[in-house]
């Protein structure tokens, strides 16, 4: 053939086959992307923006569209695509996890490519664009993951077009909308993944009939409603994750069911028995779901059912939190496949069997908190070589542990133990020999004497968390001066009976609490070292001394430092660093002096600031109101002094306060009406219906090895009120309090006050105030406790008050000088007389005076005094219809006032459990 004739046959092959490579060897022809589709991949890319710190749940792994080039001609070699190696259309796309940021809708270019049979968007953040109807244009799909990829709106009902999909997951994808009833169409359709979109109204059991359908999740939808169907033995469902309803007995009829979990809902009633034969199950997990710590008001019930144990192939089975009676049964034991064993919060009884040592397997074990008791043998665990994890805290045991410094045989090498609660009145022996533990939880135990010597051998080089407080422990026995364990990161020493110098934690040391103890000398300088600690707290002990500079710029993590009800005395360090990350601040009950250093303005995290029960002596800190987060400010019992200026128009100050305290000082002139009319906090809270409770304080998850270890760190407070402490252990986001009591304010008490309409406590007793009570204290519609006791106010006590209060627990506006009757026929009467003592001119119930039939309604003078009435201070909890639990009172109460509500209050105490 002529060079010609040879070059026009190329030629002519080349614009016939355009995208086809010719290869003089034997390999296969490489096929190149067609054009259109390479297009509109680059006009897809396009379309977003790369934004690493979009994605807040960390999912960004690397954007895969950087490698996608307009210069390339191949697009099926770009990151993410895969194409037909013989027509070159683009039938794979899988930009999950690729940082990718905008919105995306039916126009997208991502539709044009129609030859697609993979399409995966998950881990992206799109913008809460509704999901494409377009999606259904994409016949060809057989999987579709769009999972944790910040859609929204409904599922689109044109993807019942997909009548080829075969995996659909949409998990994490905010539909708050119900599920259309085409997917029952999907007929080729083989998991479904439904986990926490928010989905509503009844789960159409027609999908359950989709004929290859053997995976279905539909965990941790609140508002979702349906029950399991009765299966029949042509189901083909391998993995079941569901909501709600009772457990059909016919669940047993499911042979190849490999996984089931029934957790994170709301499933009633008993387990029934399962049939091994036709039941293999490789895991199952029963546990119910904990939300913001209120449990759901369903649980399983009954017994755990002894056909478990003919799951011979079982592997992993949790049971945690539910309602299960009665005995674990031995027939558990025969499950030696078992690597995992959950029972934790039921309320089971008896004993551990003592066969558990046939789950040779065994790596984690955990009864906690249920009501198991009797002897029970470590060595029956320490025998299971594979053994990790072992929680057994909150029953009942007496732990027996083998003394023997002879043995020789090999024990479990445990990460995780847990044994708070359980009666134990020395260390483990068994302790002895444990080398690579990461949690030790010895809490709330009888164990007497210093922390022995051979401890500080244990684990030095893995332990993470230890947990000591709530013994009787007296101190350490030969330790060093810093303690041994180098990767320490959490260490709990509270209430025992340790004395000496402060302990010394290691420099690896996040959270460390060795409150309520006796505790003396001062503060050590090491402790200055310590600088990824965020939790410092030595509160309620005898430190005594100056507080070191470095102690308030030492760390840039630290987020909490109480050192409350110690010794220490000299100034407030004034070296707060710029960009610290405090959160609270309590030096209170101290004997500390001078003034509030104005270095505090760099703590612009600060939520918590408490110097009350020093010997401050300073000018009210006006400049603290640039505080962007500060909700709590206590400055009682010290020696502040002056007026309290009111703020400059327009200037916003203490925009987050909610509770201040400046009780029992020498602060005087008029009540600042200025910041009544500024304190945002104090007028509209945002979340007060919520409906359960939020306190505050900072919340940290310890993610140790396989277990997560949550540790909430709860704001406390006490507020002080004639020598009588009121003490919060947590402080509900709800509470909104003002106490001005025990200074020198004179003048009257300014209508402003009624704007602060979020008030539950409001305190301006003993103060020199005059004039009446304002109409504007009825606006406080939602005041639990009003003490306007120990001043001059004159005139009568507003109707308003009787009528528009309707919460008020407490009342006290004794030795005044009111006239007039007590409202009738309202809530006031149904107070005690001493709420009004000390007012001759006051009448009516619950007063032994009778009003006068003249038109002032005066009564006659009376000659009882005050010395007359013993003032029977008391401290409740005050309740409101919301489920407020730590409430305040202020002033004299007596229990008599209101015994049912006092009854019921009392009673909505937590108990142990739960």
């Amino acid at each position: 053939m002529k060079p010609s004739l040879a070059f026009a046959c190329f030629l002519f092959f080349v614009t016939l086959f355009p995208f086809t490579v010719f290869s003089l060897s034997s390999e296969q022809p490489a096929v190149l992307c067609h054009s259109d589709e390479r297009l509109a991949l680059m006009q897809l890319k396009d379309s977003f923006i790369i934004d690493k710190q979009a994605l807040a749940n960390g999912s960004c792994a690397y954007p895969k569209v950087d490698s996608w080039d307009s210069q390339s001609l191949d697009c099926c070699s770009w990151d993410g695509i895969e194409c037909d190696q013989n027509t070159g259309l683009v039938i794979g796309l899988d930009i999950s996890s690729s940082c990718l940021y905008g919105s995306i809708n039916s126009t997208s270019t991502l539709f044009r490519l129609v030859h697609l049979q993979k399409l995966n968007l998950a881990k992206n953040h799109f913008n809460y664009s509704v999901i494409p109807y377009a999606l259904g244009n994409l016949s060809m799909l057989t999987n579709l993951n769009l999972s944790s990829s910040e859609f929204s709106g409904q599922i689109p009902l044109e993807i019942s077009n997909l009548h080829r999909l075969s995996s659909l997951d949409l998990s994490y994808v905010d539909l708050a909308s119900p599920i259309p009833s085409v997917l029952a169409n999907l007929s080729s359709l083989t998991s479904l993944n439904l986990d926490s979109c928010g989905l509503q109204g009844m789960f159409p059991l027609a999908i359950f009939q989709l004929p290859k359908l053997e995976t279905i999740w539909l965990e941790r939808n609140s508002d979702l409603k349906g029950y399991l169907p009765e299966f029949n033995f042509s189901t083909k469902l391998k993995e079941l994750a569901f909501f709600t309803g009772s457990v059909p007995s016919t669940l047993g009829n499911l042979p190849n069911l490999k996984f089931l979990n029934l957790g994170y809902n709301s499933f009633t009633g008993e387990l029934p028995s399962i049939n091994a034969k036709t039941f293999y199950l490789y895991i199952i997990s029963l546990s119910i779901y904990l939300k913001l710590k209120v449990l759901l008001n369903c649980y399983f019930t009954g017994s755990v059912p002894p056909t478990l144990g003919n799951l011979t192939k079982l592997y992993w089975l949790d049971l945690q939190i539910n309602y299960f009676t009665g005995v674990i049964p031995s027939e558990l034991t025969n499950l030696t496949q078992l690597t995992f064993l959950n029972l934790k919060g039921n309320m089971l009884q008896g004993s551990v069997p003592s066969s558990i040592s046939r789950l040779e397997k065994l790596n984690s074990f955990d009864c906690d908190d249920n009501r198991l008791g009797g002897l029970l043998e470590m060595d029956a665990f320490l025998e299971l070589k594979d053994l990790q994890c072992l929680f057994l805290s909150l029953n009942d045991f007496t732990l027996v542990s083998r003394n023997d410094s002879n043995a020789t045989r090999p024990q479990a090498q445990l990460v995780n133990i847990g044994l708070r609660y359980c009666h134990l009145r020395e260390f483990p022996y068994f302790l002895r020999h444990q080398h690579g533990l990461q949690l030790l939880d010895l809490s709330s135990n009888n164990i007497q004497g210093k922390i022995p010597q051979w401890m500080s051998k244990v684990s030095v080089e893995t332990l993470l968390f230890l947990d000591l407080s709530n013994n009787s422990l007296t101190g350490f026995d030969e330790f060093p001066l810093v303690l041994p364990w180098s990767k320490l990161i959490y260490l709990k020493l509270d209430s025992n009976i340790l004395r000496g110098s402060l302990p010394v934690p290691p420099l690896s040391t996040v959270f460390y609490s060795v409150s309520n103890n006796s505790l003396n000398g001062e503060i050590p300088e090491q402790l200055c070292n310590l600088s990824s600690l965020s939790i410092l707290d030595f509160s309620y002990n005898n430190i005594s001394g100056g507080i070191p500079v470095c102690l308030s710029n030492f760390s840039k993590s630290l987020l909490v430092l109480k050192v409350r009800s110690n010794q220490l005395d000299g100034p407030i360090p004034s070296g707060w660093a710029t960009g610290n990350r405090l959160k609270m601040i309590d030096l209170s009950k101290n004997k500390l002096q001078e003034k509030i250093p104005k270095s505090l303005m760099e703590c612009k995290l600060l939520e918590y600031l408490d110097l009350g029960n020093n010997q401050i002596r300073d000018a009210f800190p006006s400049w603290l109101g640039s505080l962007p987060e500060l909700n709590i400010l206590i400055l009682s019992s010290n020696a502040f002094y002056g007026r309290i200026e009111n703020p400059k128009l327009n200037l916003i100050v203490f925009p987050k306060l909610q509770i201040i305290d400046l009780s029992h000082n020498r602060f005087n002139g008029t009540l600042p009406w200025g910041y009544f009319e500024r304190w945002i906090s104090m007028s509209s809270l945002d979340g007060k219906n919520s409906p359960t409770p939020k306190y505050m304080g900072e919340s940290f998850d310890m993610r140790l090895n396989v277990i997560q270890v949550p540790r909430d760190y709860d704001y406390s407070m006490t507020i002080t009120n004639k020598g009588m402490e009121m003490k919060y252990p947590k402080i509900i986001r709800t509470l909104v309090a003002i106490d001005f009591s025990g200074n020198r304010f004179d003048g009257e008490i300014p209508e402003s006050i009624g704007k602060l309409k979020e008030l539950r406590l409001l305190n301006f007793s003993n103060n020199n105030l005059v004039g009446g009570i304002p109409v504007a204290i009825g606006k406080l519609i939602i005041l639990e406790a009003l003490d306007l006791s120990q001043n001059k106010l004159e005139g009568r006590i507003p109707k308003e008050l009787g009528t528009q209060l309707t919460f008020l627990a407490f009342l006290n506006v004794s030795y005044n000088r009111l006239t007039g009757f007590i409202p009738r026929g309202t809530q006031l009467q149904s107070f005690q007389s001493n709420s009004f003592d000390g007012n001759p001119g006051l009448c009516g119930k619950p007063l032994l005076k009778e009003c006068s039939n003249n038109a002032r309604g005066l009564p006659l003078p009376s000659s009882t005094s005050s010395e007359e009435f013993g003032l029977d201070w008391k401290v409740v909890l005050l309740g409101y219809g919301c489920g407020f639990l730590f409430g305040a009172v202020i002033g004299h109460i007596v229990i008599k006032r209101k015994p049912d509500w006092f009854a019921k209050t009392f009673s909505k105490f937590p108990t142990r459990r739960r």
